[in-house]
């Protein structure tokens, strides 16, 4: 495939778009990687409140990667006109054979660590997920244990103390022996 050469005027202007979009998903990243690294410190203490304000601060930092994500789309199909190819085949090293040397160097850098830190965000966000599946199964044992033996061991709630149950039928007896001595 031969390389399309962009005018400067073309080239800094794209590289610059891509290089200030490179920052805004390093700082999302950045902000993803704190709150999920905080979320793993409070469910290792078991501060409930915390861990749920911290899911709603994912949440919102997702939601908002949203508009990140368009912008690399329009990116990417800048690139691919240019190059001649669809935007879903542009790749890091593709994108920076339109631009100089300096600014596909700084392109490749903060490429590079973009993709560190949202594999530290994933393998974090991985560890966390497994702590949570601990602490509810032991939360799950612990409820199963105050159940007690009414509960018939199918992980069902019993009735809290002092609630009304139904009246039990009495007990059927059966006399096996009828002896008189």
């Amino acid at each position: 495939m031969t390389v399309p050469v962009l005018s400067p005027q073309e080239a800094g202007p794209l590289g610059l778009a891509l290089l200030r979009h490179l920052d805004d998903q390093l700082r999302s990243a950045d902000r993803m990687l704190d709150l999920v690294l905080k979320q793993a410190r409070a469910i290792r203490m078991r501060d409930v409140e915390s861990v749920l304000a911290l899911v709603g601060q994912i949440q919102a930092e997702t939601e908002s990667r949203g508009r990140l994500e368009a912008d690399r789309t329009a990116l990417l199909t800048k690139a691919g006109q240019c190059l001649g190819v669809h935007g879903s085949a542009i790749t890091i090293d593709a994108f920076c054979s339109l631009l100089d040397p300096a600014t596909a160097r700084e392109a490749r850098e903060r490429s590079d660590r973009l993709r560190g830190v949202l594999r530290e965000v994933r393998d974090e966000h991985l560890v966390s997920r497994a702590l949570m599946r601990q602490e509810l199964a032991f939360v799950d044992h612990l409820v199963r244990l105050m159940g007690g033996p009414d509960d018939g061991s199918n992980g069902t709630y019993a009735p809290p103390a002092g609630a009304v149950r139904p009246a039990a039928s009495a007990p059927q007896t059966y006399s096996m022996l009828n002896v008189r001595a």
